[in-house]
């Protein structure tokens, strides 16, 4: 009797462990069979496979820069799956690291082979768990390099520089960036083996992260980088989405918009920069804590609700092309911080969210600032989230996520 109930007890162990395979070779299927069509643009709101697309998501910029060292890479996979668990299906991160450690590109047209595979791990990692990527090509700010190295590179080629700004107009540090999209663009995974323009694991390409220009307030130069850097990535790649990165921020082409700013401009002009016809959607960032420093949480909330409603009017009625808030997060640094402030705006944030997408699917989604994997303490930028331990956090986000993917089959376009 003892070895027919082990012998039962074995077949049932066999049975669980036969449909836990069946299980994940079933996620592993549907996300590859959501991964064969491209993400499109139609009039404003956004279409995959025919159908409309909406989405949660997040960032995570730091997935290449960990995935160079392949010891670190279990990181990149805890985050993805975990995301992936949450119903979180869009990621942004870093296609960028110029000069200094871990470097992608050491010097003009000099790249890290090593760091580039960290990327293409992130890829097909992304891939593995049915999360489309937006990359971003260069960052505003000095981290990673970002265009501060450009214009050193400039200078040490004898360039006639007058500041950091001049990324935007100088002739050589144009032509190192179209150097380094190209790089990218027709990047041959070597995991994949796939070129990254062919690939649809990628949602979009973005032009940099947070573009500003403290030499002209009016939105005039970078529109004019945009529409010269635009054209020329859609002529490499026209299967994928294309955005600038923007934060928001309105320019001199409709005045009255400038009011809705937080009390300052940054060179950007939120209209006619994302009229260009070769960018495919608008974005926003959004950081109450730190534009309204000082001021009330209610006061942020007010803030933050026009800020995502004029946006959204905008892109909806001017634009024409959907709107994703691609940043934004509470600070624990913030006076008074505990989980529950936190959880409380952005449940109200994800509220906004699924209101306006609602209306015809303009508004495509959000992208919350930032997940991290466990461990990862020295990444802490006050907006980390580490699904597996912020667990009442989680629960919100992955609500959100299901809510808009439902909303997907139902939203009128």
């Amino acid at each position: 009797m003892a070895s027919f109930q082990r012998l039962i007890s074995c077949i049932f162990v066999l049975f669980l462990l036969s449909l836990a395979f069946a299980c994940e070779a079933r996620v592993l299927l549907e996300n590859n069979a959501n991964d064969q069509g491209f993400v499109r643009v139609n009039g404003a709101h956004f279409e995959l496979n025919g159908s409309p697309f909406l989405f949660n998501g997040f960032n995570s910029y730091w997935l290449m820069h960990v995935a160079a060292e392949p010891s670190e890479r279990y990181k990149v996979t805890e985050v993805l799956r975990e995301a992936s668990s949450a119903g979180l299906s869009v990621c942004r991160t870093w296609a960028f690291s110029d000069g200094g450690d871990r470097a992608l590109q050491i010097s003009p047209g000099v790249y890290d082979e090593r760091v580039f595979q960290g990327l293409d791990f992130v890829i097909s990692e992304a891939k593995k768990y049915g999360v489309r990527l937006i990359l971003s090509f260069v960052n505003n700010y000095n981290d990673f390099g970002g265009k501060a190295q450009y214009v050193q590179w400039a200078r040490n080629a004898e360039a006639q520089i007058n500041g950091d700004d001049d990324f935007y107009t100088n002739d050589i540090t144009k032509d190192y960036y179209k150097n380094h999209i190209k790089k990218i663009v027709t990047r041959f995974n070597t995991i994949t083996g796939m070129t990254y323009k062919d690939d649809s694991t990628i949602m979009a390409w973005e032009l940099m992260n947070e573009p500003r220009n403290q030499a002209d307030y009016s939105g005039n130069t970078i529109n004019a980088w945009v529409q010269e850097m635009a054209s020329f990535v859609k002529s490499l790649d026209n299967k994928h989405l294309l955005e600038i990165g923007m934060e928001g921020f309105y320019g001199d082409s409709v005045p009255e918009r400038k009011s809705v700013n937080p009390g300052y401009q940054v060179g950007t002009d939120f209209i006619s920069n994302h009229l260009i016809k070769e960018i495919d959607f608008a974005t926003i960032h959004a950081y109450t804590d730190q534009w309204l420093s000082g001021q009330s949480d209610d006061a942020q909330m007010i803030f933050m609700q026009r800020w995502m409603t004029s946006h959204w009017q905008d892109a909806k009625n001017i634009l024409k092309k959907p709107l994703v808030l691609a940043e934004f997060g509470k600070s624990s640094r913030d006076p008074g911080y505990n989980q529950n402030i936190r959880d409380t705006f952005m449940s109200t944030i994800y509220k906004n969210i699924y209101s306006l997408a609602k209306d015809g699917g303009t508004m495509g989604g959000s992208l919350i600032w930032q997940l991290v994997a466990q461990g990862m303490e020295n990444y802490e930028d006050g907006y980390c989230i580490e699904l597996g331990k912020n667990l009442s956090t989680a629960g919100i986000i992955t609500s959100q996520s299901h809510a808009m993917t439902a909303l997907a089959h139902l939203v009128k376009i």
